[in-house]
């Protein structure tokens, strides 16, 4: 199996308890992990006894090891196959000095298996490590039941969920936004404190958009990577009556808009997307972002840099493209169903029906000629997650609101990309962004990862986080 990331493993192991059961749950876990394509970070089992950790001597020799591979370790999963020794666990977290997410495992006792050579213990253990990590401020994710068997189907799913969790972690704290363009005057909106988003590792790399207009004006039609983007252009999706010279602009704009992103490692992408590029280049480049969020790179419109850390954190959850959509319409009288709507640059995996048009809107002003550029089309039913990150810029912090709900096949005759989304308790939702002073735009996913993403935002990045619903969930 292909790896999909990497973990410093502790089995927890304590003196007058049964350290056959320790040596049996190292190999039972680091079988499971490999099974699962997570590349273990382990002490070979003769250098402590039982392949566990008991005393400081042991947990320094572990430190020690986890500090040589911080770089490519994801997190930190404690295994207790016995009590396990609380000290012993806190303090190998704290001296490999990473700052990593950190699942904590307990097995489960067997009632015919409860003699003092086989009973476990591990339920009382594991309160007990949880007690010493918050007493050292280490951050900790727990699995649903207190105590559950590795083999078990839950186990695997809760693991892997862990994994993604850290990296959502792990990449946010490093994560580097481009925003190209400043943001057009009306849109107060979008405005976001760059020093709170630096305080927590976060990059915003600019560009002024007539350096990119300018670029593209350079770029001769006859150019090999132009041809090439055209060719990407047009086998996307379908363009019924777009202009060939609207079409060969674009493609200009797409090899411009990769090549920054590539010379500057960018992330996720935040554009100023109207007016000056319609009335310079004659085009939208909603396409070119669509193809982006399409490919992972999340790309938000009208200099949004917050929506694409939205969008960014929810791909890293769903390991699927996100769009960036409008808090838009209600739909008729249903109290827990809205329309979302954009022009649109949605990513077609999202899409059952991706076609090229014009931004609809905006041609009533500065007319058809000079608005192709569009990717319209209907949202795909089925569940998704709703992220909006925010900076909060009196207080200093961020804030964030999470939630899940679904796509719908209702009817709806529009324009645009949009979606019908039914999201239970949508009011008292409405009234919380409201309130809040949250943003009019929100990112998506079509996948349920709220609580990865909640873990992740929450727990170990530290921001106030609304989860809506989550109350409700059996």
């Amino acid at each position: 199996m292909a790896k999909i990331g990497t973990l410093g493993v502790i089995i927890g192991n304590r003196d007058l308890f049964p350290g056959h059961l320790a040596e049996k749950g190292r190999k039972e876990i680091l079988d499971i992990l490999k099974k699962q394509g997570i590349e273990a970070i382990v002490l070979p089992i003769n250098e402590t006894e039982h392949g566990g950790v008991k005393n400081l001597e042991e947990a320094k020799k572990y430190a020690k090891l986890f500090r040589k591979n911080r770089d490519i370790i994801d997190g930190i999963l404690v295994s207790l196959p016995n009590f396990g020794d609380e000290r012993a666990i806190a303090d190998t977290i704290k001296m490999s000095e990473l700052n990593v997410p950190v699942l904590i495992h307990a097995y489960p006792d067997e009632l015919e298996k409860m003699g003092i050579d086989n009973r476990r213990d591990s339920f009382c253990g594991k309160l007990s490590t949880c007690c010493v990590l918050s007493q050292y401020g280490i951050h900790f994710s727990l699995t649903d039941s207190h105590t559950i068997s590795p083999n078990s189907a839950e186990f695997i799913k809760e693991l892997n969920q862990f994994i993604k969790v850290c990296h959502v972690v792990n990449k946010i704290r490093k994560v580097r936004i481009g925003a190209i363009g400043a943001r057009v005057t009306p849109f107060k909106t979008v405005r976001y404190s760059e020093k709170i988003l630096e305080g927590s590792g976060i990059s915003v790399e600019t560009i002024d958009l007539s350096e990119i207009i300018m670029a593209v004006e350079k770029l001769k039609d006859s150019n090999k990577e132009v041809h090439s983007e055209l060719n990407a252009i047009i086998g996307y999706c379908p363009a019924p009556g777009v202009p060939q010279s609207s079409l060969l602009t674009m493609a200009k704009l797409g090899v411009i808009l990769e090549k920054w992103v590539k010379e500057n490692d960018i992330n996720a992408l935040a554009l100023q997307c109207w007016e000056a590029m319609q009335e310079s280049l004659h085009i939208f480049p909603c396409v070119i972002m669509s193809m982006m969020s399409n490919s992972f790179m999340p790309s938000a419109c009208e200099v949004d840099v917050m929506g694409a850390l939205s969008m960014y954190a929810l791909q890293l959850a769903s390991g699927q493209p996100s769009a960036l959509f409008d808090w838009n319409n209600n739909y008729g009288d249903d109290p827990n169903k809205l329309v979302f709507f954009h022009c649109s640059n949605l990513p077609k995996a999202i899409m059952k029906n991706a076609n090229m048009s014009y931004n609809e809107i905006i041609a009533k002003k500065i007319g058809r000629e000079n608005s192709y550029g569009t990717c319209v089309g209907r949202v795909k039913a089925g569940p998704m997650t709703f992220l909006r990150i925010s900076t909060n810029d009196r207080e200093g912090k961020f804030s964030a609101i999470i939630g899940e709900g679904e796509f719908t096949n209702d009817t709806l005759k529009t324009f645009g990309g949009v979606g019908v989304a039914k999201i239970p308790g949508l009011q008292r939702l409405l009234h919380m962004l409201c309130e809040n002073g949250f943003e009019h735009h929100v990112a998506i996913t079509p996948s349920s990862v709220s609580k990865i993403l909640f873990e992740a935002i929450n727990k170990y990045l530290g921001w106030n986080v609304y989860r809506h619903n989550h109350l409700d969930e059996t």
